[in-house]
């Protein structure tokens, strides 16, 4: 689960209550529709990149959540290589992204990222009550997992300028139904306090 397969990867300094959630942008962006959402994505992957360092330099867990895109012989390190060194419309955003030695990882085969995975086993074992997702699409993945994570107990924040849709209208709906479904903060990821995630 950890990219470095270590033993000692539940080490009590690595617990924290607030995980960060980034869900499918180790992504080749290869479908229809895939250069609009880069559009939208791209900007998202540069905010991220700055708030996954914050929560590096506290030592706060990492997950990666990505789909497999159908390719059932292959795993979540084979997806980063083939982004990175293929010629590919989501190559810009997985540089920006690169998963680090220490972060978490799940493949999901569906939209949601706690269906048909280890995600909610890993939450519990790293003690985390507090999740931050982030990553596309906002009506879709986003929306499916933070809808999981509410009927799980979760706290939820979905930073607003850290997900993203084909179209920012749809990226908002999906963001108002957050708010009033599933009582997520949607505070933009620059005004994210994480002194009050602790």
């Amino acid at each position: 689960m950890s990219l470095t397969d270590s033993d000692s990867q539940f080490d009590e300094t690595e617990q924290s209550t607030t995980a960060l959630l980034i869900v499918d942008m180790i992504n080749d962006l290869e479908f229809d529709e895939g250069e609009q959402l880069l559009d939208f994505a791209l900007p998202v992957a540069k905010r991220l990149q700055k708030l996954k360092k914050r929560f590096a330099e506290r030592g706060w867990p990492v997950i990666y959540a990505n789909d497999n895109f159908g390719k059932w012989q292959s795993d979540f390190r084979g997806q980063v290589d083939h982004c990175l060194h293929d010629n590919v419309c989501g190559k810009a955003i997985v540089e920006l992204l690169v998963p680090q030695s220490d972060d978490y990882f799940v493949l999901k085969p569906m939209h949601s990222a706690f269906y048909g995975t280890t995600l909610d086993i890993l939450l519990k074992k790293l003690g985390v009550n507090t999740l931050v997702i982030t990553g596309v699409a906002t009506n879709i993945c986003i929306l499916f997992t933070a809808n999981d994570a509410y009927m799980r107990g979760y706290q939820i924040w979905i930073p607003g300028d850290c997900v993203a849709a084909n179209t920012a209208d749809l990226s908002e709906a999906a963001l108002e139904q957050a708010r009033m479904v599933l009582k997520a903060n949607t505070t933009n990821s620059a005004e994210l306090d994480l002194d009050k995630l602790e």
